[in-house]
C-alpha cells in the first residue's frame, strides 16, 4: 500500500485585505503569472510527494470545490471540508484532525507560492523523530533602511531581504521569519487539540505550548516563497517587480510543470 503523506492547506478565510477582488473570489484562487496560488501549492505538493490534500474550506467554499473538480489530475485525494465562514483557524484543523493519514503532515497557509525541495525537509523531520518543525524563509522588508556599520552610515535602502532580526535588548536571541509552514505529529496534533479547539490565535496558543512539550526544529528554507497577503503582492508578482532570482525561480517552476503536463 502506498504511503499516504497529508498535506493541509488553510483556505477558509475571507481575504478582507484583497478589496473587491476579495469579494469575488476566495484569496487561494487568485491567480499569479495566470494561474490560482492554489494550483501551484497543488503542483509542488505533487513534486515532494504529498498524495492527500485536506482542504478546510469557509468563505466562498463552492468556489473552491470548483476548482478541484476542474484541477483532479493534479493530486486525486483531496478533502474538501466545510469549516464554518466565521470559524477561526483553530476551530478549522480541530475539525480536520481526524482526516489526516500520515504519521506527520505539512500545515501551510493557501496564500503563498513557493518552490523548494519539500520532500527533503519533512524526511528530516521524520529523521530525526521530530514532533514539530517550523519552516523559516526570506521575507522583503517594504520600508526603507538606513545601513549603519562601524559607527557610520554605509547606505540607504528599500525592499530590503531578510532572514531574521535581532531583538533590542537580547544579543543571544535571533527571531526567524516564519514562512505560514510546519510539519507536525499527527499523534501530537490530536493530544493537544483542546488547546487551539475554541483558540481566536492557534499559533499563538497552540506553537508556543507545543514548544514546551514536544521535540523541536527549525528549518531554513532554500528556494523560492512569496506571500501574497494584499492587492500591492499580486501586483508585484503579476508585474514582476521584485527580486529577479525569485521570479527566474517562479518562472522555471511554470516551465517545468509545463513540461510534465505535455
Amino acid at each position: 500500500m502506498k504511503k499516504m503523506n497529508t498535506a493541509v492547506i488553510l483556505c477558509g478565510g475571507m481575504g478582507s485585505r484583497l478589496g473587491s477582488l476579495g469579494k469575488k473570489i476566495p484569496k487561494t484562487l487568485v491567480k499569479i503569472q495566470g494561474k490560482e496560488i492554489l494550483w501551484f501549492i497543488l503542483k509542488v505538493l505533487k513534486k515532494n510527494n504529498f498524495n492527500h490534500i485536506i482542504l478546510p474550506v469557509g468563505y466562498k467554499g463552492s468556489l473552491i470545490r470548483k476548482f478541484c473538480k476542474n484541477n483532479s489530475n493534479i493530486i486525486k485525494s483531496i478533502d474538501i471540508v466545510e469549516t464554518g465562514v466565521k470559524s477561526n483557524i483553530g476551530k478549522r484543523i480541530f475539525k480536520i484532525k481526524n482526516k489526516i493519514k500520515s504519521k506527520n503532515f505539512i500545515l501551510l497557509n493557501g496564500d503563498a507560492i513557493f518552490n523548494f525541495n519539500l520532500k527533503s525537509i519533512f524526511k528530516e523531520h521524520e529523521k530525526k523523530n521530530n514532533e514539530l518543525t517550523f519552516i523559516t524563509g526570506e521575507i522583503t522588508y517594504p520600508y526603507g533602511t538606513v545601513g549603519y556599520k562601524k559607527n557610520k552610515v554605509i547606505d540607504f535602502n528599500r525592499n530590503i531581504v531578510y532572514d531574521a532580526v535581532k531583538i533590542r535588548g537580547n544579543s543571544d536571541y535571533t527571531a526567524f521569519n516564519y514562512t505560514g509552514m510546519s510539519i507536525i505529529s499527527k499523534k501530537k496534533l490530536l493530544k493537544y487539540s483542546n488547546k487551539f479547539k475554541d483558540s481566536k490565535n492557534f499559533e499563538v496558543d497552540f506553537f508556543p505550548y507545543c514548544i514546551k512539550k514536544v521535540k523541536t526544529n527549525m528549518i531554513k528554507l532554500n528556494g523560492f516563497w512569496h506571500s501574497i497577503d494584499n492587492l500591492k503582492d499580486i501586483k508585484a508578482v503579476n508585474d514582476k517587480k521584485f527580486l529577479k532570482n525569485k521570479y527566474n525561480a517562479l518562472k522555471k517552476l511554470k516551465g517545468k510543470i509545463s513540461s510534465e503536463n505535455k
